[in-house]
């Protein structure tokens, strides 16, 4: 279990924060993370930047203000990755969506399909470090590898797109 938010005496846990930036550092190959809200967070843009230059295929889904309509506001998502160089960024676009409304609200990253955190902490300060937030870590097992697989599945029938950020 990994965890945001007050400590607890009693019930030994893993920060979000860090445990984000252990699964970012183990990626060798291929890096997916996903997310629908997404800030400014210098730690996390410094692990991405290092697994970068470590010749990391680095692919961050997120959401954008138009696929949240009203539930996201100030500036894209996507922004939070700006000036990351081999960031390459994607988004669900509204039409590709099962139904009108509908969010792309997943959360999880994935190192080489053998490394699988799902959580419910968005990819900002607050987020992975202060709100209660939990999550799951998962090392080894199918489950990493099928997360991948269902990832590239949806970029492989265009269902995900690249997104530019301007």
């Amino acid at each position: 279990m990994v965890w945001t938010g007050p400590s607890s005496a009693s019930v030994p846990v893993r920060s979000m924060a860090a445990v984000l930036e252990d699964v970012i550092n183990e990626a060798r190959s291929e890096l997916v993370i996903m997310t629908y809200s997404a800030r400014r967070y210098e730690p996390l843009r410094a692990a991405l930047a290092a697994a970068i230059a470590r010749a990391v295929a680095v692919d961050v889904v997120v959401e954008t203000l138009t696929g949240a309509g009203s539930a996201l506001s100030g500036s894209e998502p996507a922004t939070a990755f700006a000036g990351l160089q081999g960031v390459n960024l994607w988004h669900l676009p509204t039409r590709n969506r099962t139904t009108a409304g509908a969010k792309m609200h997943a959360k999880l990253a994935i190192a080489d399909g053998k490394t699988l955190l799902v959580s419910s902490a968005n990819l900002t300060q607050s987020g992975v470090s202060d709100s209660l937030e939990a999550g799951l870590l998962v090392r080894g097992g199918t489950a990493p590898e099928r997360a991948l697989e269902y990832v590239r599945d949806l970029q492989a029938r265009g269902l995900l797109q690249r997104l530019i950020v301007h």
